[in-house]
C-alpha cells in the first residue's frame, strides 16, 4: 500500500479539487494518530474553508470523524432526540428543553460545549450551578437516560475525538464559519449519540455565525442534506439573532432565566423558540401526530412544573446543589439619554462587555465571573423615554465602570419607528401541521 503523502493532499484541495472518500479516510485517521501534524491539519483545514466542500465530501468528512471514536451505548428503545444551536447571544435554550423533552417518554443524550469566541456555552452556565458535573464515565449518563431521560455533558475523548482535535485549531485558523467544517463538526457528535432525530437552530443575525439569510439557509441546507443521507433524520429552524434571545445574558443569570421559563414563566421568545424547537423533534420522533398537540403538551408541562422538577433532578444526578437562583454580582442601570424607537441592539458590543467583565473567555484557560450578566430590558421596536432603563449590569462597580460608555451605545435609538423581529423565520426539511 503506498504511503500518505498529506502535502499533496492539501495542494490538490487548495487547487480546488475535490478528495476522494479514501483521501479524507487517511488524513483524519493521520491527524488522529499523530502521523498528520498540526500544521498539515491547519494547512488542510484552511484549505477546505478557502476552496470549500461539496455534500459528498462533507458527508465523508463526518463519517470518518464520526468513526474515530465510539457511539454513545443504547440500552433502550425510546427515541433518542436532540437539538444543536451554531450559537448565539443570551441562547439558554438548551437548559430547558433537555428536561422539558424528558417530560415524554424519550431519551435527550445531550453532548454541549463551551464559549466559542463571543458565543457562550451550554457547559458554562452550568457550571455556575455549585458541584454540577460535565464530564460524567459512560455508566452514569447510560443510567440517566434510562431513569431520568436525560444528561447535559461534554465530549469525551470516545465521542468524534477527530472533531475534539480539530475543533481546537478552527478558532485560530479563522475557520470557525467553514460550512463543511461547521457541518461535519456538529452532525458526526450527533450521530456518534445515535439519534432517532435531530433539529438544528441556525441563528441568523449580527450576533450569529451566519448574518445573512443567504448563509443561514446554505448551513441549514447542508447540515439536513448530510444528516439525511447519513441516516439521521434532521431539519433545521432559522432564527433570528439581531438581538440577544430572552433577557438574560451570562452564565448564572441564563441559568436563573432557564428556571423561570421551566416554571412557566420567563421571556416570550426563549419560551416560543423552545416550545418550536421540542415539538418538531416529538413530532419527528413519533411522539405526537401534530405540531399543535406537541406544543399544547409542552406548554403544559413548563406550566405544571414537570418540566422544572426534572431539570432539578438532573441537576442533582450531575453532582449539582441548587435550591433557588444563583447569586449575581452587583447591579447597576444603563438608561436612554434620549426620547426615541430601539432600533438595533449591537449584540457583539455587549458580548465584548460580558467577556471584558469575566463573564466570557478571551483565551481558553481564563477562569469565569459566574455572577457577571447583562439583563435587557428592551427589544427592538420598542418605544422608550429619556431615562428609561436599557439594561441592567450585574458586575463590581470597577466592571461596570470599564464597560458603561460600550453598553450605553449597544442599544441604538432613533426617531423613526421599526418593526419588531419575528424570532422564526422559516423551516428547512420537513415541518407541517
Amino acid at each position: 500500500m503506498q504511503p500518505f503523502m498529506p502535502v499533496s493532499t492539501i495542494r490538490q484541495k487548495r487547487d480546488g479539487e475535490a478528495l476522494s472518500d479514501a483521501q479524507i479516510g487517511q488524513f483524519i485517521e493521520g491527524y488522529v494518530r499523530g502521523d498528520v501534524a498540526d500544521y498539515q491539519m491547519a494547512a488542510m483545514a484552511m484549505a477546505m474553508c478557502l476552496r470549500g466542500l461539496n455534500t459528498s465530501e462533507i458527508a465523508s468528512l463526518t463519517r470518518h470523524m464520526l468513526e474515530s471514536g465510539t457511539p454513545l451505548t443504547r440500552v433502550t428503545d425510546r427515541p433518542r432526540i436532540d437539538k444543536h444551536s451554531t450559537g448565539g447571544l443570551g441562547d439558554k435554550v438548551s437548559l430547558i428543553l433537555a428536561p422539558l423533552l424528558a417530560c415524554f417518554d424519550v431519551e435527550v443524550p445531550m453532548i454541549s460545549g463551551r464559549g466559542l469566541g463571543r458565543t457562550g456555552g451550554t457547559l458554562d452556565k452550568l457550571e455556575a450551578i455549585p458541584g454540577f458535573q460535565t464530564q460524567l464515565p459512560d455508566e452514569v449518563t447510560t443510567d440517566m437516560l434510562s431513569s431520568i431521560g436525560a444528561f447535559i455533558v461534554g465530549a469525551t475523548e470516545a465521542i468524534a475525538p477527530a472533531d475534539r482535535k480539530l475543533y481546537g485549531l478552527r478558532d485560530v485558523t479563522a475557520t470557525v464559519e467553514s460550512i463543511g467544517l461547521i457541518t461535519a463538526s456538529i452532525l458526526s457528535k450527533k450521530l456518534s449519540a445515535s439519534l432517532d432525530a435531530l433539529v438544528i437552530d441556525v441563528k441568523v443575525g449580527s450576533a450569529a455565525f451566519m448574518p445573512t439569510i443567504e448563509e443561514a439557509r446554505q448551513l441549514a441546507h447542508s447540515l439536513v442534506d448530510v444528516g439525511q443521507s447519513s441516516g439521521l433524520p434532521t431539519m433545521a429552524m432559522l432564527s433570528d439573532m439581531d438581538q440577544p434571545l430572552g433577557v438574560a445574558i451570562g452564565n448564572a443569570i441564563e441559568v436563573n432565566e432557564s428556571l423561570d421559563v421551566l416554571a412557566g414563566g420567563g421571556p416570550p421568545r426563549v419560551r416560543q423558540l423552545t416550545i418550536g424547537l421540542s415539538a418538531s423533534l416529538l413530532k419527528q420522533a413519533g411522539a405526537f401526530a401534530s405540531l399543535d398537540e406537541a406544543r399544547e403538551l409542552l406548554t403544559q408541562k413548563l406550566a405544571d412544573g414537570s418540566a422544572h422538577e426534572k431539570f432539578m433532578t438532573m441537576v442533582r444526578a450531575q453532582g449539582g446543589l441548587l435550591d433557588g437562583p444563583l447569586p449575581l454580582d452587583p447591579i447597576s442601570d444603563i438608561v436612554a439619554e434620549r426620547d426615541g424607537h430601539v432600533t438595533a441592539i449591537d449584540c457583539r458590543e455587549i458580548a465584548d462587555a460580558v467577556i471584558a467583565m469575566g463573564g466570557g473567555r478571551r483565551r481558553t484557560g481564563d477562569q469565569l465571573d459566574f455572577g457577571v450578566g447583562i439583563a435587557m430590558q428592551v427589544e427592538i421596536g420598542d418605544v422608550v423615554s429619556k431615562g428609561d432603563v436599557l439594561m441592567q449590569c450585574h458586575a463590581t462597580p470597577e466592571k461596570h465602570a470599564a464597560v458603561v460608555n460600550q453598553l450605553k451605545h449597544s442599544v441604538k435609538i432613533q426617531d423613526e419607528p421599526v418593526k419588531a423581529r419575528e424570532l422564526i423565520l422559516e423551516t428547512i426539511g420537513s415541518e407541517t401541521a
